[in-house]
């Protein structure tokens, strides 16, 4: 998987990770117009089988360039975004698509759709303003590139569409649409198929605009403990995300390399930063260095476990004073003890070779 980065790529930005879902959408958009799965992905660094791998990230830089490939190779006309935005379901979004489907309103759908916008197929950021009885959606388009600023915005607005009535047995109106490019036929079709009330063309900045009381509908699939479940996902996705584009993922790499045996000083020496600004950038990135030394010191006593070493062994290579206090941690993290895991795993381990 194309989704190896360093501490300069952080997750803002054309470094951000992305899942491959809205790449994947966008190259099965492609070939249905004609266009080959080489041309689609030349020059992006990304391999066709990535995207049949739900697990696959890819950064955003690449995912732009699948998208230019597209727009270019169809050719850039008015609505073709919206064509593309047709396919997108909330399904095609993994546990984000389970986590709207099973929101209890709409509103709530949209706002985690909004909060993890990379699970997504929305490059540009988005956030919501309440006036009185109206709520509008405004957009960031800086990190699209001027050349596909329309496709991107078109495809979202009928990605919004889609998931809506995917969401309820109903269509419901959209007040306004702004829109920042000059007026075309095609527009005016659409804005009837999607409802749309009103459409402002040359508009200063991109904006929809909903009535308040249609967020509070109630999805037909509602189930709030759902909801929170898939959503507590997403959140653990995104943190995984910050700790390999960041600080923590070269913390994480030198514990490794020094079998977990180092102190936080001698790290922060390392990446000639003072341990406070060590501190103070992990804790931006939701994670500290006892974190990741325990999850990388279990990572490693699991992996010496399995590969035969005793627990005597473990307990020395990895710096614990005795065999007892090694024991007493590993219960902690696993819920046994390091010999019941290791009989337990290498055995399962046989059973399947």
């Amino acid at each position: 998987m194309p989704t190896v980065c360093d501490d300069s790529q952080m997750v803002d930005g054309l470094g951000r990770l992305r899942s491959i879902a809205s790449t994947a959408l966008l190259a099965e958009f492609g070939v249905g117009r004609g266009l080959t799965m080489s041309s689609i992905l030349h020059g992006s660094g990304i391999a066709e089988a990535d995207l049949s791998d739900p697990a696959s990230e890819i950064m955003l830089d690449q995912e732009l360039v699948v998208m230019r490939n597209v727009v270019e190779g169809i050719g850039d006309e008015p609505g073709l975004g919206f064509l593309a935005g047709f396919q997108c379901h909330p399904t095609s979004f993994g546990v984000l698509g389970f986590a709207m489907i099973s929101s209890p309103t709409l509103r709530c759908a949209l706002e985690v759709a909004l909060k993890y916008t990379d699970l997504s197929v929305a490059i540009a950021s988005h956030h919501l303003e309440t006036n009185g009885s109206e709520v509008a959606m405004l957009r960031d388009d800086r990190v699209v590139p001027s050349d596909l600023r329309r496709f991107a915005q078109e495809r979202d607005i009928a990605m919004i569409s889609t998931i809506q009535q995917d969401l309820l047995p109903m269509q419901f109106p959209v007040q306004r649409v702004e829109l920042e490019w000059e007026a075309h036929p095609v527009y005016e079709t659409l804005g009837v198929v999607l409802n749309v009330d009103e459409l402002v063309f040359k508009a200063p900045e991109f904006k929809i605009v909903l009535q308040s009381a249609m967020l509070e509908m109630r999805p037909s699939q509602a189930n709030a403990a759902l909801a929170r479940a898939y959503e507590q996902q997403c959140v653990s996705i995104m943190q995984r995300r910050k700790r390999r584009a960041g600080i923590s993922g070269r913390v994480r790499e030198m514990l490794v390399q020094q079998s977990g045996v180092v102190d936080q000083t001698s790290i922060a020496a390392d990446l000639d930063v003072s341990v406070r600004t060590l501190r103070r950038r992990l804790a931006e990135e939701g994670t500290t260095f006892r974190e990741l030394s325990c999850e990388t010191v279990g990572l490693l006593a699991e992996e010496l476990l399995l590969a035969g070493l005793t627990v005597e062994s473990v307990a020395d290579r990895l710096g614990y004073a005795s065999v007892s206090a090694f024991a007493s941690t590993f219960r902690a993290w696993k819920g046994q003890t390091p010999g019941t895991f290791a009989r337990t795993h290498r055995g399962q381990l046989a059973s399947e070779g």
